[in-house]
């Protein structure tokens, strides 16, 4: 009797780890659709992907995601749930309820690159390498969308080394709600550096519109 309860609460455990794996992994190996192309055309645009912008989720797409997941400091499944999605600035088609609006994925977004990138800095310098991020989606020399921008190669030191992912400080979130709400403290910047660590010889070549904390905003 024992031993047969023993094998009913291990198969009840299964069965709801099942459902829950189900419930929150949006797409994954073996989906298909929009949302699929979605994710292969980001992944795509951003070097991780090379195959065709299908909407079936194959090996090639699995490990792309991988390889994202990976750079971006998520758990590295291959599978597109919710956080995945959020990363990559896709609003999910699941309807549990747990995902974010494309709105609520780009104020996180947008607040993370600048905690990775300003924070310590005063408020409106943190202000203003949000503006410059979106400055850059209305440029038509950059990608039109924020995560676009952010994620384009070699654009953000806190993408590359990480620091995208570090502990969030409440007035990131502020400075990028302040952002998309209009505020350019830079006054239509698309480029920032820090002189004291610049190594990009480049960078000092161009326009130099303000200086705000220890960042030099330019164009």
């Amino acid at each position: 009797m024992l031993k047969k309860r023993t094998f009913t609460v291990v198969a009840t455990f299964l069965l709801l780890l099942t459902v829950c794996v189900n419930t929150f992994a949006v797409s994954k190996p073996g989906s298909r659709g929009e949302e699929v192309k979605k994710i292969q055309t980001k992944l795509k645009n951003w070097g991780y992907y090379s195959g065709s912008v299908d909407g079936v989720y194959g090996w090639q797409t699995e490990s792309a995601v991988r390889s994202f997941q990976k750079k971006n400091g998520l758990t590295v499944d291959g599978i597109a749930g919710t956080k995945t999605l959020n990363a990559m600035g896709i609003s999910s088609s699941s309807s549990s309820g747990q995902t974010a609006s494309p709105n609520e994925a780009n104020i996180e977004l947008l607040a993370r690159v600048i905690n990775g990138e300003a924070r310590g800095e005063p408020y409106e310098g943190q202000v203003a390498v949000g503006a410059v991020v979106l400055n850059r989606v209305d440029h038509p020399s950059f990608p039109n969308s924020i995560s676009g921008v952010v994620y384009q190669k070699g654009a953000f030191t806190a993408v590359d080394d990480g620091q995208i992912n570090a502990a969030m400080y409440a007035s990131s979130r502020r400075a990028a709600r302040d952002a998309l709400n209009g505020w350019d403290p830079t006054g239509g910047a698309i480029y920032y550096y820090n002189p004291r660590t610049a190594t990009n010889q480049w960078i000092r070549t161009r326009e130099v519109i303000c200086t705000i904390g220890e960042h030099v905003f330019c164009n």
